[in-house]
């Protein structure tokens, strides 16, 4: 039976006893994170970073985690670096999607104006899930270094997880996007593509999780011969699985790749997002190489496309 599920799993608070070394461990693992620690009342210490607050307190010793990304750092910092274990006791269902057998889908560039749109996969089961964690395996935009990405996509090649990486140029993104008529469409047929190809790398893998970008049912329909077998899953904030995680690392370093390759390629930095960075960037683009430059290194259906076509228009009328 084939079913894709929007589920909620936010966790905002968390408690774990402690050892005295794991009270040492955690103190000095903030510190290097750049949390900001005091010395209160009936505590060891407590800790605040953005809105992540963490208490340890002199009972027992215990610690309290607060805020937002409870889940993130439970998983992928205290459980790796601190508990040695992976406890996290949220939910059944939680502990399955991080733990058992599955596949995570992800994509970059969607919302990036130069550069391909590139949408990965990933397997884990439960000794790669923990060997994922350890690594710090995390949401790719949780990560602002591209050496951190690049470092992480390669370990996760090391471990021998079986993965999946579609990158669609900005000339071929231009011509999908005219077929299929939306960005939602184009997205399911690129993850039926991924999901396709991982089935053949691990055809035993019981579901597939994956964010919540569209009708549930685009994805069902794209669906492959292999891809049709698959329980699928889809919710919101689905970057907190581990595999989803690992998958938007791997998209990530694809994106940068090219990024990179094609700014030397065209002497001009092509820089990430729809800012108005980037529009200086391609005006320069077409003033250099003519307007169909943009069917090259760009996604032309977006706003910043015809306001850089205007503005290339409007010098050349200029005297």
């Amino acid at each position: 039976m084939q079913s894709l599920a929007s589920q909620s799993l936010a966790i905002h608070t968390y408690t774990a006893p402690l050892s005295l070394h794991q009270v040492s461990k955690l103190r000095q693992m903030l510190t290097l994170r750049g949390f900001r620690l005091e010395i209160q009342p009936h505590m060891v210490f407590c800790a605040q970073k953005d809105r992540l607050r963490i208490v340890v307190y002199q009972n027992g010793p215990k610690v309290l985690i607060q805020g937002k990304g409870v889940e993130e750092f439970v998983t992928f910092q205290l459980e790796p670096n601190v508990l040695k274990q992976a406890s996290f006791g949220y939910t059944e269902i939680a502990q399955s999607e991080l733990y058992e057998p599955h596949f995570g889908v992800d994509e970059s560039g969607k919302g990036d104006f130069f550069g391909p749109l590139v949408i990965a996969g990933t397997y884990v089961n439960y000794s790669l899930a923990h060997t994922f964690s350890s690594l710090g395996v995390r949401d790719s935009k949780r990560i602002s270094s591209d050496k951190r990405i690049r470092d992480l996509a390669q370990k996760i090649r090391k471990s021998g997880a079986p993965s999946e990486v579609i990158a669609i140029s900005p000339l071929k993104y231009n011509e999908l996007f005219l077929q299929f008529g939306n960005l939602n469409k184009l997205l399911a047929w690129g993850h039926a593509r991924v999901l396709e190809n991982l089935c053949g790398k691990q055809p035993d893998c019981p579901y597939a999780l994956s964010d919540q970008f569209a009708d549930a049912s685009l994805l069902r329909q794209a669906l492959m011969t292999h891809g049709k077998k698959l329980y699928l899953k889809q919710r919101t904030k689905a970057e907190s699985d581990i595999a989803v995680a690992a998958a938007s690392i791997l998209a990530r370093e694809k994106l940068i790749d090219w990024l990179d390759v094609a700014s030397i390629q065209y002497a001009l930095r092509l820089p990430r997002g729809a800012s108005q960075t980037v529009k200086n960037a391609a005006v320069i683009a077409v003033e250099k190489y003519g307007l169909r430059v943009l069917q090259k290194i760009a996604k032309v259906h977006f706003k910043t496309a015809t306001e850089v076509s205007l503005l290339a228009r409007r010098s050349r009328l200029e005297p």
